[in-house]
């Protein structure tokens, strides 16, 4: 049976990783000005660095959970913060163009 610790644990690195890829997902929308080259490298590259962020979480948890389940590491160090980031991100932060920024010379 998993700790509370360990589950507590998990639950802070899905914060984490959702935190990361909700400012991953904004770097892309301010950097790359075409309609969907954001969305592209948001669902290309935020998985490569969620998995390698999964990986050393996953050294510092040592969860029974995920032990031979690839799967259920996958959907909760990958997939649950991708799909919340990205939706805190398009939903809850205003887009990039409607801010005021000054004029540079």
């Amino acid at each position: 049976m998993a700790s509370a610790l360990a589950l507590v644990l998990t639950v802070v690195a899905l914060a984490v990783n959702t935190l990361v890829v909700a400012v991953l997902s904004r770097f892309f929308r301010i950097r790359l000005k075409t309609q969907w080259g954001w969305v592209t490298y948001t669902v290309l590259v935020s998985p490569v660095v969620l998995v390698v962020l999964g990986l050393v979480e996953g050294v510092v948890i040592r969860s029974p959970l995920f032990e031979g389940a690839a799967g259920l590491f996958l959907a909760v160090f990958v997939g649950v913060p991708l799909a919340l980031g990205f939706t805190i991100d398009l939903l809850y932060v205003p887009p990039p163009e409607e801010y005021d920024l000054p004029a540079t010379e």
